[in-house]
């Protein structure tokens, strides 16, 4: 009992809220006014942000990311190779592509610092040079001197119009602070002395009253210095997660750039000669660097999304470290209840009537000011039907005001004293005039304060003596969706501990009705502290809210230290955190949104690596099918050279860092859920168990041992889980790669070739100045063997010409007597050993006998068209009968012989089809 009445006593001796509730949805043109856009592709933005892209090419910044100052020096390298032969458009369009896989990255994370610069040049607007009136030592006398010249310890006068020169505490008076260009809102709030209410902000205004402020830091050091510091991004420091995930990061970019320094060897013992430019183009399209682009983006986006939310972080650490918070303590009054108790009920005594005693306590609450005392006066007119009644008309009234000596307020009118207050003084104030307490007024009061209510006691005297009338149910009203939000940071395994300091009956109550997991009743500073230290013993992050200097020790010790900006410059300086809009409830959603930052981490991480291997798989067995034909079986998407697959790689890498920047800024949805539960999503077969439910403070040992053990469980389903992703993860990049190499870019290259060469490229016929056919107009790519050692010139009979009529697969638009003659989808490499063996065979063949194998082709036919899935162009006979190819994407770039005419006996031409009509498969 004496913890409810002493709480109720301090919170009916302070003044009236500072702030309007958050529910009125005060005007907000602070912190956020600046944002210039949220998307990754809003245009003022992406303008703004490109010259910073620019500049991050700095080898002096890019050294910072490992994996992307990688990128950096093999664009250099390509780019140089590329200069020593102009001729190499491959060369050409690998260097350009790097340098854009380069210059995404920048951008992204210049998009990411971009949003937060414009929240600064706010804040630079709010902080203005200022003339502060420094007092002397002996406080007779001010002086003017320049806001930067004020040193820690100053005494500064400030009044109504003045601006706050710089961060410190009220020591004297009390004011009306207007702080929206710091929070965001427009509703005043007060600053006094003494309390908790007590620090100011530099660069806010005084809109009333006079007040002396004792300053506490130096010039630079300001909280508005510190806020446009961290969010401009030049004091952020890589956090420990992100030190560890690049130390990953380099690893497996070593490990990638040993694997290929190993190809040059073997394919020079197998005969292929492998450039610099595709070792370097390889090189990158292994190394994770789509999570090397986009880490700084992700932790700059966590850091953007508290800012929106009015919440300061003073590092990355602190964010990441709310992700992963275990538990969290939050004080009763103001984040789980209202803050302000209101009356509930009257409840009579000793015979009296309902009406009677809503009477007396209407009457004995008109002069109180308190939210307790307002919210007696309306329960009586709602509930009770009574008038309402003021002060004024009430003639010849004596008004007695709450003190804390008294612990009552009341009024004495027309011969009767009414009396309402704490149950101690009540009874005291009774019996002083030879009045009974009624017996069953202690009964009811212990019964309310076991449901976690304060009671009240009410009282009236006259000629007769006094009496007892009923006794007023406070009761500590728990905010709208507590219990749903504690069920959802329940489902995500975080355990909830309320401190109060109340007794542990009202304290249970209270718990019971709002679903936190815990209490600790009756807290004390030394409590708090003892509480945080023990649960980070256990190997568990703690979160805290706290305002005043007593809670500067706790904020400082736990993991998240969420200081509110009305509280004291100690606990501000104490936590890791400062929220802006002093809303204790906000922890929660702090907790989500480092929650969301390391999903997203671990999300784009997962799907980096899985990418890489799916890269892995793609090229190589594109690359090494001549050599080891078994390989061609694992080519899945039947890339038709080596050229073709390490280039359609690297436009991939490039086009999907930009595909997924807006996902690194907005974050992965975050769904509230447990590892196992997670667990049963990803692997259906396995069973998991029920989060562990936290237990009071005061069980044993045994119970401890059981929740570390429930823990160890819990790892283990997210490590199951992780590679549950890894895998998905995987295939899903491998689609997307055998979608963008096997499809899109053969359909985008085709287009443009038939867009270029229409009414050329439809398969017709080509004739000469006899009328004699002697070539094919086709889209395509012209090949050859590559040469061998010693060899100076190739195999003229193993040059050959993939192609594709306009029409499409097989159909030739313009003469239809062609068919599709030894053709299919299925395409081989360049240097394939069965291609060549069956160009040789069917070659030999129409020498002989002027047919192929169950395609008789007369000697006046065209070689047919095969179909191919990279590379265009057109072919047609030269003028001596010799066909070329003008290949626009062909790999020499020049005009080399695509089938030859062999002369039989009589020199009768017969027409030899294109190695590409012999495609096996």
């Amino acid at each position: 009992m004496t913890t409810d009445v002493n709480e109720h006593e301090d919170t009916m001796a302070t003044a009236s809220p500072a702030r309007p509730p958050h529910g009125a949805a005060p005007t907000r043109h602070g912190v956020n006014e600046g944002r210039v856009g949220a998307g990754m592709f809003d245009p003022r933005q992406l303008l703004t942000s490109l010259p910073d892209a620019l500049r991050k090419l700095d080898p002096r910044l890019m050294v910072k990311s490992p994996v992307m100052f990688v990128v950096l020096v093999g664009s250099v390298l390509t780019t140089l190779f590329s200069f020593k032969d102009p001729g190499d458009w491959f060369g050409w369009t690998i260097s350009a592509w790097l340098w854009l896989t380069v210059i995404f990255a920048n951008l992204a994370e210049a998009v990411a610092e971009g949003r937060g610069k414009a929240q600064a040049d706010t804040l630079r607007r709010a902080r203005t040079d200022t003339v502060a009136r420094r007092l002397s030592p002996d406080g007779t006398a001010e002086e003017r001197v320049p806001g930067t010249g004020l040193r820690v310890g100053d005494r500064v006068v400030c009044e109504a119009g003045d601006v706050i020169p710089g961060d410190g505490d009220v020591v004297e008076g009390v004011a009306s602070v207007d702080e929206s260009a710091i929070t965001g809102e427009s509703a005043p709030v007060i600053r006094e002395s003494g309390g908790d209410r007590c620090a100011v902000t530099g660069g806010t205004k005084v809109l009333s009253d006079r007040i002396v402020v004792k300053i506490t830091t130096r010039p630079g050091e300001t909280f508005v210095d510190r806020m446009i510091s961290l969010v401009e991004g030049a004091a952020r420091q890589k956090t420990p997660n992100e030190i560890a995930l690049n130390i990953l990061l380099v690893s497996l970019t070593i490990v990638f750039l040993l694997a290929v320094a190993t190809l040059p060897p073997f394919a020079d013992y197998a005969g292929t000669h492998l450039t610099m430019v595709v070792l370097v183009a390889l090189l990158v399209c292994l190394i994770p660097t789509t999570i090397g682009a986009l880490l700084s983006a992700i932790g700059i986006a966590g850091m953007d999304r508290l800012v929106q939310r009015n919440v300061l972080a003073m590092s990355g650490r602190a964010v990441e470290a709310a992700g992963g918070v275990s538990t969290l303590l939050l004080d009763k009054t103001g984040t789980i209840t209202l803050g302000n108790r209101q009356a509930a009920e009257f409840v009579p005594v000793n015979g009296t009537s309902e009406s009677e005693v809503a009477d007396a306590a209407q009457l004995s609450s008109l002069a109180d000011e308190t939210p307790e005392g307002r919210s007696v006066v309306v329960l009586a007119t709602t509930r009770y039907g009574l008038p309402e009644r003021h002060q004024g008309e009430l003639t010849g009234a004596a008004w007695i005001a709450f003190a804390a000596q008294t612990r009552m307020s009341g009024v004495d009118v027309d011969g009767r004293k009414v009396r309402k207050g704490a149950a101690g003084s009540v009874t005291a104030w009774v019996r002083e005039r030879g009045g009974t307490v009624a017996g069953d007024a202690d009964g009811i009061a212990e019964r309310i304060a076991g449901a976690g209510g304060t009671p009240l006691l009410v009282a009236v005297g006259d000629a007769d003596g006094a009496r007892m009338l009923g006794v007023i149910h406070l009761k500590d009203v728990v905010k709208d969706g507590m219990r749903e939000r504690f069920g959802e940071l329940r489902r995500m395994g975080i355990r909830t501990v309320m401190i109060t300091g109340d007794n542990p009956l009202t304290a249970k109550a209270i718990a019971e009705e709002a679903g936190v997991d815990g209490y600790l009743a009756e807290a004390t500073p030394e409590d708090k502290m003892a509480l945080i230290k023990r649960e980070q013993a256990g190997g568990k992050l703690v979160a805290m809210t706290g305002d005043g200097t007593n809670d500067a020790p706790a904020l400082a010790q736990a993991d998240v230290g969420v200081a509110m900006n009305t509280g004291t410059s100690a606990a501000k300086e104490a936590g890791n955190m400062v929220d802006l809009d002093s809303d204790p409830t906000k922890l929660i959603e702090i907790v989500e949104i480092g929650k969301q930052l390391l999903i997203t981490r671990g999300a784009l991480t997962t799907f980096s690596i899985a990418n890489d291997v799916a890269k892995y798989f793609a090229i190589i067995p594109a690359l090494f099918a001549a050599v080891h034909p078994g390989l061609d079986r694992l080519n899945i998407m039947r890339l038709s050279s080596p050229d073709s697959a390490i280039l359609s790689a690297v436009v991939f890498n490039a086009l999907i860092i930009i595909a997924l920047v807006p996902l690194a800024l907005r974050g992965v949805r975050h769904r509230p859920m447990s590892a196992g539960r997670l667990l049963r999503r990803n692997l259906r077969h396995l069973r998991s168990r029920r989060p562990d439910r936290p237990v009071h403070r005061h069980q044993g040992h045994r119970r401890t041992r059981l929740a570390h053990s429930r823990n160890r469980v819990k790892d283990l389903n997210i490590s199951l889980t992780n590679t549950a992703r890894l895998l998905g993860a995987g295939l899903r990049a491998l689609l997307a790669l055998t979608l963008v190499t096997g499809v899109l870019y053969p359909l985008a290259g085709t287009g443009f070739a038939q867009a270029l060469f229409h009414g050329t490229a439809d398969g017709s016929e080509i004739k000469d100045h006899t009328g004699r056919v002697v070539g094919s107009s086709l889209i395509g790519q012209s090949y050859e063997l590559p040469l061998k050692k010693g060899q100076k010139t190739p195999e003229p009979d193993l040059r050959w010409f993939q192609g594709r009529p306009e029409g499409g697969l097989g159909v030739n638009t313009v003469n239809t007597r062609y068919r599709l003659i030894l053709s299919g989808a299925t395409n081989r490499s360049a240097d394939n050993r069965r291609l060549v063996q069956a160009v040789k065979e069917a070659k030999a063949a129409v020498v002989n006998d002027n047919s192929v194998p169950g395609h008789p082709v007369r000697p006046s036919e065209v070689p047919p068209d095969a179909v191919t899935s990279s590379g265009f162009g057109r072919t047609r006979t030269s003028p001596r009968g010799t066909p070329t190819s003008r290949c626009a994407g062909s790999r020499r770039g020049t005009d080399s012989p695509s089938y030859r005419y062999a002369t039989s006996s009589r020199s009768t031409p017969t027409a030899a089809p294109s190695a590409s009509s012999v495609s096996p498969g």
